[in-house]
């Protein structure tokens, strides 16, 4: 078979839906994934992934930014998730077997898609899920602070932030400022916290022990939870769920009788550009609800409950989320909103002043971040398990366990990827890598909506995407989009006009030519898009989702397209070490023949 031919070679839609219909088991063991989930389940994981620390936090930068107008940019945003949203329910109505979008992938575009797609979605889960363990650390120590429990800053602090801190201030110290000054500075609290970290620290010789044990202690909790079975953690999410929906329910409820209108006004205080500086953040709040179509062999009847679940959970996270933003902008002013923790602020001293509801809202925090973990350690096992029935992984990650009938070796491992990192690092520079995984996956799930129509267009599907001729429609608003750009240049600098490159200060002509490339490669494969719309007839909802997410992408900068462009280099080499030569694809359609 030709080396093109073969990279690109896919699965058909009939085989794997005949594949799901006969029953996938783990060929040594005979075992096969237990059926327990429901509409019901599937729409409470996808709450559980969507309602995270995003509530608790995220609400509160982005009504700074826009004011109460944001309670609109959550709807909307909602209305561009739901495109993507809508293209992960026509794939797994179709294909209902796990993998989430590496199988879509494999279904559309091919093996060495899929293959790309399948390693970024470790970042999404994996590297995700560090970021959050990190994040439930933080919050489940401020809790314990606050009962009079404190845990010793060395063990709830990684190594490399109290090492940080301690150069900083021994710095300082030795410009003769004392430790109280430094403290008073801005900035320089946290620091000091940090040397104190490191001071105080027990010592292996002369190496200071310093690490995250309650985010060690969340992530192996969560890892037995997930190994023991899908029955159990359907169960324990479910409790969460209910209880978290119910605190923010409550808050919403009883906020309202401390609303004043007159916080409302103005109700886009910065106006359009205000409200759009919170779009990245509002939109990575509803990321998690794909992570529910990696359970799809688990779904007693996933052609039917799958869609729902997805939708379902869509519809409802933008309700609370509107809710939300309206009663915390309407108790406050916005302006005083900039808070990590804007939910149990509104509750304090600086606004109804109800202690005992800032306590509940601070274990709903905890409860919130435990349930985002839950979800997607449950995801990233069994797309591994996907990748190693087609040959792209060793045949150890397909086994499952003949007790708990879990993907067992995979969860231990996906165990292992987060706990330890989530131990020692601090991985706040690369979180925006998740959010451009995230947004890659999106790409190629609608772009694989479009794919399937014109090569599997008689495909069984129990849900399809809405069609809307995009034939007129797409060219039409290029051509507007263009002319707006041209004569009003976004203020932003990654999607500043494109004929206009002005360095700033200190920058050469190259480095401000070289931020644009992200934004100048989506422009070109929107004029592409838009001229296949023109000719080909596609579908509009997937068109929209694509570029949107694609624009979307093109908004986290340079750095962090190298960043994930490396990630995938480093993917790309273990495919070609192991996954080229392994891949099983190929043998077994020779013998079905």
């Amino acid at each position: 078979m030709p080396l093109l031919a073969r990279l690109f070679r896919t699965k058909s839609v009939a085989r794997i839906q005949a594949e799901a219909a006969a029953g996938i088991s783990d060929h040594e063991s005979g075992s096969a994934l237990a059926k327990e989930l429901t509409t019901f389940d599937l729409t409470a994981l996808g709450i559980a992934a969507v309602i995270g620390a995003g509530i608790f936090s995220t609400v509160g930068n982005a009504a700074y930014s826009g004011g109460p107008a944001v309670s609109l940019l959550f709807i909307f945003t909602a209305i561009a998730c739901g495109f993507a949203a809508l293209c992960y329910a026509e794939f797994a109505s179709m294909i209902p077997v796990a993998g989430s979008a590496y199988t879509y992938a494999y279904a559309s575009f091919g093996e060495l898609i899929a293959w790309i797609i399948g390693w970024d979605l470790i970042l999404e889960y994996a590297i995700g899920n560090i970021a959050v363990a990190i994040s439930w650390s933080e919050y489940f120590s401020t809790l314990l602070e606050g009962w009079g429990m404190p845990i010793p800053a060395y063990f709830r602090m990684d190594f490399l932030t109290a090492k940080r801190g301690f150069d900083a201030v021994t710095a300082l110290l030795h410009q003769g400022q004392t430790l109280e000054s430094i403290r008073g500075l801005d900035g320089m609290a946290s620091q000091v916290l940090s040397y104190e970290a490191w001071v105080n620290a027990p010592r292996l010789g002369s190496l200071p022990v310093v690490c995250n044990l309650p985010a060690l202690g969340i992530v192996i909790l969560i890892t037995v939870l997930v190994y023991v079975g899908i029955r159990e953690s359907k169960r324990v999410s479910n409790a969460m769920v209910v209880f978290k929906v119910a605190v923010v329910l409550f808050v919403i409820v009883v906020g309202a009788f401390y609303i004043k209108p007159e916080n409302w006004t103005p109700f886009a205080p910065n106006g359009v550009a205000g409200v759009l500086n919170g779009v990245a953040a509002v939109f990575f709040a509803y990321i998690g609800f794909d992570a529910i179509s990696t359970t799809a062999e688990e779904c007693r009847n996933p052609q039917h409950d799958l869609p729902r679940g997805i939708i379902y959970s869509l519809i409802i996270c933008t309700a609370l989320y509107v809710l939300v933003s309206l009663v915390l902008t309407g108790m406050v002013s916005y302006t005083k909103l900039q808070v990590a923790d804007p939910m149990a602020f509104v509750f304090g001293k600086e606004g109804a002043n109800l202690l005992v509801i800032e306590r509940i809202v601070a274990v709903s925090a905890v409860v919130a971040t435990t349930t985002v973990l839950l979800v997607f350690q449950i995801g990233q096992p069994r797309i591994w398990m996907a990748m190693s029935r087609d040959g792209l992984l060793p045949k150890v990650f397909a086994s499952v366990h003949p007790r708990f009938k879990t993907p067992g070796f995979a969860t231990i491992v996906a165990g292992l990827v987060v706990a330890i990192p989530s131990l020692f690092m601090n991985l706040t520079e690369v979180t925006d890598l998740t959010s451009i995984g995230t947004l890659f996956a999106f790409v190629l799930v609608c772009g694989g909506v479009l794919v399937l129509e014109q090569t599997a267009p008689a495909a069984e599907r129990k849900f399809r995407v809405p069609y809307v001729n995009a034939k007129y429609i797409v060219p039409a608003g290029v051509v507007v989009a263009c002319l707006i750009f041209t004569l009003y240049p976004p203020a932003t600098a990654v999607a500043r006009n494109f004929l206009t490159i002005t360095p700033a200060e200190g920058e050469s002509w190259l480095g401000a030519f070289s931020h644009k490339i992200p934004f100048l490669v989506f422009a070109v494969a929107t004029l592409v898009l838009a001229g296949l719309c023109f000719f080909k007839n596609l579908s509009l909802i997937p068109v929209l989702g694509l570029l949107l997410c694609g624009y979307l992408m093109t908004e986290l900068g340079l750095v962090n397209w190298l960043r994930f462009l490396g990630w995938l280099a480093v993917g790309l080499a273990i495919y070609f070490g192991y996954g080229f030569w392994h891949s099983r694809l190929e043998a077994e359609a020779q013998q079905g023949d």
